[in-house]
């Protein structure tokens, strides 16, 4: 991996890595592209604050940005979720072996409901 792939992926986690920036995400995949105006409504803060937010999602490629008129639309780009998918694909692979032998292990032992 480059230094460059590197510092983007790094910018997909610091973005994830926020709540605020998350649900944006999710308001965006459930309802499709938005104007900021309407995203806002779903926060208690200020616009610039949330203008913020929305800069580090299209810095890190997660949301494009389209202006029509005075409003700015922005879109869900799924793209870098993808590549976090596959970063995380062996981490869930190790945990759900783990699981496994742990469902086997239980299933050996003897129940304890007798008095």
């Amino acid at each position: 991996m480059t230094g460059t792939d590197t510092a983007a992926e790094d910018r997909v986690f610091a973005a994830l890595a926020n709540a605020t920036r998350r649900e944006v995400l999710r308001l965006l995949r459930e309802r499709g592209p938005q104007a900021v105006q309407i995203l806002a409504e779903h926060f208690d803060m200020r616009r610039p604050s949330l203008s913020e937010h929305l800069k580090v999602l299209r810095d890190a490629g997660l949301v494009s940005e389209q202006r029509s008129g005075r409003q700015r639309i922005y879109r869900l780009e799924a793209a870098p979720l993808a590549e976090v998918q596959d970063w995380l694909h062996p981490y869930e692979r190790f945990w759900r072996d783990r699981l496994k032998g742990l469902g086997e292990l239980l299933d050996r032992m003897p129940d304890d409901d007798h008095p």
